[in-house]
């Protein structure tokens, strides 16, 4: 095409935005509306006179027989794409994990057995990693309850057998509790690298049953996005109201009394029994704490019921076996709330509470089973497990 000087091209705005700027002849975009059938009349004609509906759909597959298999074909192989592409997706590049879960109804424990891992995702300059396994119980992750493995170095298909074991897991626990197994890169330079992860709700673990895992290690769960400010405004207040409440209710770790009432044929009283801690939280900068265990039975107008046990130094899992005696009726018991109380001592400055427990009529879940059952099985020794939280109802937690 040639045009003369002084002359201009007389292009619509229309044509210039559907001309299709590639390699080859200049030929008109496609519309969309060239790939359906027209519901005027000159349309319905069209496809009485000779095919025209298969004619409008001829942009898509030309020299195709039928229009309505044609757009079929084409939609089957879009829609094959888009389920590999969902298939080919990088959580299996992150690599597999291997382990086992036990619950042990008697002493309870639950131990994982971290066994192997195969094909995990190169994260150092050399093309392999440094992986170690990490665990965590949902909700309420925290350094309290974490666990970990040894780090294997240079090398995507590590191997542990190593068991990891969390004291102190009730029945309530497993019902209601995830376990977060995390594979991560150690970094000696530079903070450790996540590579992938997997979570297993624990009531899928029968009591007393090895049950073996095999999975592809996944990413976390993405945080989800509001759509609009409306949206938005009711998810911040959902999140406020859920971060209170988790943290008043944040866990610290685990408690193993024992209760028992003597009947008064002697001295009449109860015995409370503080046996050991669990995964309680590192209160110090060297990642323990000193830990040591108080108990009141209050209402305590005089003040005479507190009880202190000897302080374990450096550790998060203490061993007391010590026990305080209350001399006190049965009548005078069922109105007392027992509180017991985890600190950890510091030297020179007022220690830190680290988390607490309250038993009695108005206590709930395992507390008021516990303190239930301990008075209703006079002379006999009840032991529980109980969770340590931040906060304790009706309790200043001065020191």
């Amino acid at each position: 095409m040639t045009v003369r000087k002084g002359k201009s091209l007389a292009i619509s705005i229309q044509e210039h935005m559907a001309i299709d700027v590639c390699p080859g002849p200049i030929r008109p975009i496609r519309q969309i509306s060239a790939y359906f059938p027209r519901q005027d009349g000159g349309a319905a004609g069209g496809g009485v006179g000779g095919g025209g509906s298969s004619g409008l759909l001829s942009p898509l597959l030309p020299g195709a027989a039928g229009g309505g298999g044609s757009l079929s074909a084409m939609s089957s192989m879009d829609t094959s794409i888009e389920i590999d592409s969902c298939d080919s997706d990088d959580n299996t590049a992150l690599g597999t994990l291997e382990f086992d879960l036990l619950y042990e109804r008697a002493t309870s424990s639950l131990r994982c057995t971290v066994l192997k891992a195969k094909g995990l995702k190169p994260m150092d300059f050399n093309g392999l990693a440094d992986p170690y396994v990490k665990l965590h119980l949902l909700p309420g992750a925290c350094k309290a309850n974490k666990l970990k493995t040894k780090t294997v170095r240079n090398t995507l298909n590590p191997v542990w057998n190593e068991t990891l074991t969390y004291c102190g897991i009730t029945e309530e626990d497993m019902y209601r509790k995830t376990l977060r197994v995390s594979v991560c890169d150690e970094d000696k330079l530079t903070h450790n690298e996540f590579i992938g992860e997997s979570r297993v709700a624990l009531r899928r673990v029968k009591p007393d049953q090895t049950k073996h895992f095999n999975i592809c290690l996944e990413h976390p769960p993405p945080l989800p996005s509001p759509t609009a400010m409306s949206t938005a405004l009711r998810g911040i207040s959902c999140y406020l109201r859920e971060t209170e409440q988790q943290r008043s209710l944040e866990e610290r770790g685990r408690l193993l009394l024992c209760l028992q009432y003597l009947p008064p044929r002697a001295r009449g009283g109860l015995c409370v029994g503080v046996k050991r801690c669990a995964h309680l939280a590192a209160m110090d900068v060297n990642g323990y704490s000193d830990p040591y265990v108080k108990t009141y039975l209050k209402p305590d107008v005089q003040k005479k019921s507190k009880h202190k046990t000897a302080v374990i130094k450096k550790t998060l899992n203490p061993e007391f076996n010590e026990e305080f005696f209350y001399e006190i009726t049965f009548s005078e018991l069922a109105t007392k709330t027992l509180e017991v109380t985890v600190w950890d001592y510091d030297l020179g400055k007022s220690n830190d509470f680290i988390g607490g427990v309250s038993l009695g009529c108005h206590s709930q879940g395992d507390s008021l089973q516990h303190w239930v059952d301990c008075l209703k099985n006079k002379g006999e020794k009840v032991e529980r497990w109980h969770t340590l939280t931040n906060e304790l109802p009706g309790s200043g937690l001065q020191e």
